[in-house]
């Protein structure tokens, strides 16, 4: 395999100067180059990577950290940056953290280390310290999905307070009269804005209680949980809106172990839009984020700010829509008191 220094030799020319070439950081008459280009054809040289970073700083490479790919929202997510990423010819470092802060804090010291260009961080753990510190280090970061706001940073997300008003009222307009909430964890923002717009809707009707709010873990097991809780406490339930899909495909699992019909008796809505509540049966009506565009926005942004072109930061907000599927259509409301009160049903 050719070398570096077979190539300079071939071209007649020093090391420094085919690194130059191969990094484009510094001029090079235009003869030279094409000579040093020509020649790294025929001897066919491929630079590596990791060459090209030490002499250049840049390794081509972005990095995207999120905190569980088991979730199958975050890979659709992953799945996007890298194609964003390659468009420019850029390749992708991924860092699972499995919402583990010592990882976190373990993948940033190596992001230092090991010259990645930017970061895509989803993250419910990284501080606005761990933050300062890759600014100090000149790597533009983009945060996705998790904070609400930051304004020394770009950050895109889905407006998840209007999609769980929209689960929410969909299931008052189905006829639901005691509707619950399977909650995220308290410690995400996700969850947090997601409960807040449950809230703004269910607070104005007598049947509402805190009771009716149990927290899962974002996880199908959690779902599960905070079903059977929520029941033992309500037995007469007939509409849920879960904060993930992974969590109401839970429920859902859950409810018909208990000889529970869905839609039937009780309805049920998620919130996500990943691929698997196409596959549940029944079906599962979502709020849908638009999981891949999240991902290519947010590596679009990262790639505009290592090649200049934007310096602003500022908060991209990604609408949602309700996509109705058996999960609610077909629900049997038995009571006898739909009445319309701005709107809705009471």
């Amino acid at each position: 395999m050719p070398t570096i220094r077979d190539v300079a030799k071939a071209a007649g020319v020093s090391v420094a100067t085919v690194s130059r070439v191969i990094n484009k950081n510094e001029y090079v008459n235009k003869d030279t180059e094409q000579k040093v280009l020509k020649v790294m054809k025929e001897l066919d040289f491929k630079p590596s990577l990791v060459a090209r970073g030490l002499a250049g700083k840049k390794m081509n490479t972005i990095a995207l950290m999120l905190p569980d790919i088991s979730n199958p929202f975050f890979p659709e997510v992953a799945r996007a940056v890298e194609d964003v990423a390659q468009q420019y010819d850029h390749n992708l470092f991924l860092c699972n953290s499995d919402n583990l802060e010592h990882k976190e804090k373990s993948y940033l010291e190596i992001m230092k280390k090991k010259n990645i260009d930017g970061v895509i961080i989803i993250s419910n753990n990284i501080s606005s310290k761990d933050l300062e510190h890759l600014r100090e280090t000149k790597i533009p970061v983009v945060l996705l999905d998790r904070p609400a706001s930051h304004e020394n940073y770009s950050v895109v997300r889905a407006n998840n307070y209007k999609g769980a008003q929209l689960a929410t009222m969909h299931l008052l307009e189905i006829g639901c009269r005691k509707i619950a909430h399977i909650a995220g964890p308290k410690n995400l923002i996700t969850a947090k804005e997601r409960l807040k717009g449950y809230n703004s809707i269910t607070n104005e009707y007598p049947w509402f209680e805190q009771t009716l709010i149990a927290e899962g873990n974002f996880d199908v097991q959690g779902g599960k949980t905070a079903l059977k809780k929520l029941l033992a406490d309500h037995p007469d339930i007939d509409g849920i809106f879960a904060s993930n899909d992974l969590m109401a495909l839970g429920a859902l699992k859950e409810l018909k172990k208990m000889g529970k019909e869905v839609p039937q008796e009780v309805a049920i809505c998620g919130f996500d839009g990943i691929y698997l509540t196409e596959l549940s049966e029944p079906e599962l009506t979502t709020i849908q984020q638009p999981i891949y565009e999240l991902g290519a926005k947010a590596a679009e942004i990262l790639i505009k700010k290592l090649r200049g072109e934007l310096t602003e930061t500022k908060i991209y907000e990604l609408d949602v829509q309700l996509i109705k599927r058996e999960s609610t259509n077909g629900f049997q409301n038995s009571r006898q008191d739909n009445t319309i009160i701005k709107g809705v049903f009471r």
